[in-house]
């Protein structure tokens, strides 16, 4: 099964364009199995995070699975992201614990997975310290090749420009909510300008996009699910995609959208649906 195509971060790093996003997967054998499942349908990004609690997790089953694949750890891309409750001076420590828990040797892209801080009200300037101490903690890490890029998840603009006034090491990549209800276009743009990787989590608006008429009136014509076409709208953008699934029958399914292309009609129909809606969390009140 041929591995998905990649881009190129700012880092040099070469990132799939497809990752299995872990979100809410659960336990030593849920991971295993869905880990299997990916690395046998191509996948070779994976996507966890300090609050999914399954780093450890993640890191055992790709351990035991990739010399199953003929697969070495250097194969394999994985993200994962520091907790709001390490964000600020228990940065350090909080990627460290990432680095142990995974126990792969490095983590090839590391996230600030908030920009703000839990126990904080969302208002308090403290947040904005807290973040560029946060970021000092990752470019330290950076330069001893145990993050070998870093970057930033749910930043507005606003957060986005702050921080690359001050940082010396620009992130790699943003990583935020978006599918045709939700296009962040100047977001996007933004991320093109400063050379920053725009990466899309909840492709599939938590599962409710599926349904939406649009998108099964396209999918019937192009004779595939509806999953699939919101994944292909995104990566036919050249954004890169982290469907979440413990199915293995989805997880293959979900791979399955480098073999075919949507018409522009198509890609114009589905990006008119945007209208600013969220499925997740709101990052813009964050000061």
């Amino acid at each position: 099964m041929p591995s998905s195509p990649v881009v190129v971060l700012n880092a040099g790093l070469q990132m799939p364009i497809l990752g299995l996003g872990t979100y809410k997967l659960r336990g030593p054998d849920e991971v295993h199995r869905s880990v299997d499942a990916a690395l046998a349908a191509g996948y070779r990004a994976f996507d966890s995070a300090a609050v999914y609690r399954n780093e450890a997790d993640l890191g055992r089953a790709l351990r035991e699975l990739l010399p199953k694949y003929g697969l070495t750890r250097e194969d394999v891309f994985i993200t994962s992201k520091l907790g709001p409750k390490d964000q600020g001076e228990k940065a350090m420590e909080g990627a460290l614990h990432s680095l142990t828990q995974l126990n792969l040797g490095y983590i090839d892209l590391y996230l600030i997975h908030w920009p703000g801080t839990q126990g904080l009200p969302v208002a308090d300037p403290r947040n904005a310290g807290n973040r560029a101490q946060s970021w000092a903690a990752l470019e330290e890490l950076h330069g001893q090749g145990k993050l070998r890029a870093i970057g930033v998840s749910n930043y507005t603009a606003a957060h986005l420009r702050e921080l690359m006034q001050s940082c010396k090491v620009p992130p790699a990549v943003l990583q935020v909510e978006f599918h045709p209800q939700l296009i962040q276009t100047d977001l996007r743009s933004l991320c093109q300008e400063y050379r920053v990787c725009f990466q899309a989590y909840s492709s599939l608006g938590k599962g409710e996009l599926v349904s939406e008429p649009v998108i099964q009136e396209v999918a019937k014509s192009a004779e595939r699910s509806p999953a699939q076409v919101l994944l292909r709208w995104a990566v036919q953008q050249g954004v890169p995609v982290l469907p979440k699934s413990s199915d293995p029958v989805r997880i293959q399914q979900n791979a399955e959208v480098f073999d075919f292309s949507l018409s522009q009609a198509d890609m114009d129909r589905l990006t008119a649906l945007d209208r600013g809606h969220r499925y997740c969390w709101d990052p813009s009140e964050v000061a």
